[in-house]
């Protein structure tokens, strides 16, 4: 029987049951996109294409549709000179793209049974979708390894495969953060965790409380937090907007959880994490550089954060990309994700090809460099 596609802009013009039903089973599912479409994210328009046989749906793609600043992998003074040339023409670096997956985490897609023919039919939708929306190039954002099969078929049709950023993950089985250290810290890395712990709380007295959503002026709080990571980090993708902390905790009540940590009532960190089935995702982290890193504030999340997390019978906690020699050091472990990418002009491509190859994340972050040097990044057993 032929596939039938189609696409809407909304999640909820879809029947949940239909795209539950073949969607993975994710904390980023059905709930996670309606608070996306009810955020005012200005840099996304956002699709959602279905797939049918018949009746019955055998595939669902997420997609967004963005301006993407091909300075988004650089970083250091290639970075600040691109800047400084988009303050004149901000437009320069950029070009407009359809993209399956998410603006934030991995990438998932539900295809049914195997059939090949639903990416065909996902590629061909979004092929109209990007001739509607001027977008010449076309991706899929960061899948992981066990996509590789199922996203063969892109290679085919024009696409370029390259290396993501690795994410970065760590299986819990320890009963308690002392074993923690023991077991997946080095002696000398132990050491300085614990000088670091020690020296803090000899200066200051760091509370933290957990809860479930952000009322009144928290909310400001926590967000001007994070506004101030987006502004220390060069290498950044989506601006969240303060509406998505809401609809979140609104869609996905038992999922949600803020850790705040205050010094004298002051708040100084946050963390925003979504949990479910035993597994902790380390989402978004705010700190107040004032005094971050005179009270080790990121160390300090780690510890408090890990505590909660075993605590609380977590199997896995997952903290996402970028910032890897830290992580490094934490006991972390990374999976390798993959970007597949096509410029539609066949005349183009040839070069958009090249210039992927150059603007590849790991010829702009040493930390990341260094752990492909070392074979750090593997795929799981």
């Amino acid at each position: 029987m032929k596939l039938r596609t189609r696409f809407v802009r909304k999640i909820e013009d879809i029947p949940s049951k239909d795209w539950n039903s073949i969607f993975p089973d994710v904390l980023e599912g059905y709930d996670f996109f309606k608070s996306l479409d009810q955020s005012k994210f200005e840099q996304f328009s956002f699709y959602y294409i279905i797939v049918y046989n018949g009746k019955t749906a055998v595939g669902a793609a997420p997609c967004f549709c963005m301006r993407y600043s091909l300075d988004t992998s650089m970083n250091g003074p290639a970075k600040r000179i691109v800047n400084r040339i988009k303050k004149i023409n901000p437009n320069m670096f950029s070009v407009k793209a359809l993209i399956c997956g998410m603006p934030m985490g991995k990438g998932f897609i539900g295809i049914a049974g195997g059939d090949k023919r639903i990416v065909q039919a996902i590629f061909h939708r979004m092929e109209q979708i990007a001739r509607h929306e001027k977008a010449p190039i076309i991706a899929f954002k960061d899948f992981g390894h066990n996509y590789n099969d199922t996203l063969a078929p892109l290679l085919k049709k024009g696409f370029v495969r390259m290396d993501s950023l690795p994410y970065a993950e760590m299986d819990l089985g320890f009963s308690d953060f002392d074993d923690y250290l023991k077991t997946k810290l080095s002696g000398a890395s132990r050491y300085d965790m614990r000088r670091k712990f020690k020296k803090v709380a000899g200066e200051v007295k760091i509370d933290m409380e957990v809860v479930d959503e952000l009322k009144g002026d928290v909310l400001k709080e926590v967000y001007s937090l994070y506004l101030q990571m987006l502004d220390k980090h060069e290498m950044g993708f989506e601006i969240v907007p303060m509406d998505f902390f809401k609809n979140i905790t609104k869609n996905m009540p038992n999922q949600v959880k803020f850790f705040l940590w205050r010094i004298d009532g002051k708040l100084v960190a946050f963390l925003f994490a979504l949990i479910a089935d035993g597994t902790m995702i380390d989402y978004y982290l705010g700190l107040d550089y004032a005094v971050a890193h005179k009270y080790h504030l990121f160390f300090i999340k780690h510890r408090d954060a890990m505590n909660w997390a075993i605590e609380n019978g977590m199997k896995r906690y997952e903290m996402g990309i970028s910032g890897y020699e830290p992580k490094k050091r934490l006991g972390f472990y990374f999976t390798p994700l993959h970007i597949y990418a096509k410029y539609c002009n066949p005349v183009v491509s040839p070069a958009f090809k090249l210039m992927c190859n150059f603007l590849k994340f790991e010829n702009f972050d040493p930390e990341l460099k260094k752990i492909k040097k070392e074979k750090l990044i593997k795929v799981p057993a």
